[in-house]
């Protein structure tokens, strides 16, 4: 099994606090970032950063669907990390200065992924799939905040 990992990143005309509190907005405005590939979200515990625990399904393909239980924890300023419990799947939220009132934000998702053939087709593109994905939830979060 080999690890498999997507990162896509955005510049945002916003300062990095606020694009880092509507990331950790969980019971108000993530639900609105998320396109049609999120279903049955739903805030469990807390709902604001640290200490949250969110559920959804994210429909990768029309075949593949996971179904996402995600501790929330901010290890560092201006990062979130979800870390599913069905999954090794982890997704990093990293929002940092970059400039005047502007911010960068990125996300990585790491996984083990499958081993054979379906490993390769998976480690070729799984990454791609979930960039475009998050690429739009971060260009939501750009119209929601700039």
């Amino acid at each position: 099994m080999a690890q498999v990992e997507a990162t896509t990143e955005r510049i945002i005309a916003a300062d990095a606090e606020t694009v880092f509190d509507t990331l950790a907005d969980y019971t108000g405005t993530r639900r609105k970032l998320l396109p049609e590939h999120f279903s049955e979200y739903e805030v469990r515990e807390g709902g604001d950063g640290e200490g949250t625990l969110v559920h959804w399904k994210l429909q990768a393909t029309s075949k593949r669907v996971r179904d996402c239980l995600l501790e929330v924890t901010e290890p560092t300023d201006g990062q979130l990390v979800e870390k599913d419990r069905n999954s090794s799947m982890v997704t990093t939220w990293t929002v940092t200065p970059a400039g005047e009132g502007k911010s960068k934000a990125v996300v990585t998702t790491v996984w083990n992924g499958a081993g054979g053939i379906g490993g390769f087709f998976e480690r070729t593109f799984a990454p791609k799939g979930l960039g475009r994905i998050y690429d739009t939830v971060l260009e939501n979060l750009a119209k929601e905040v700039e």
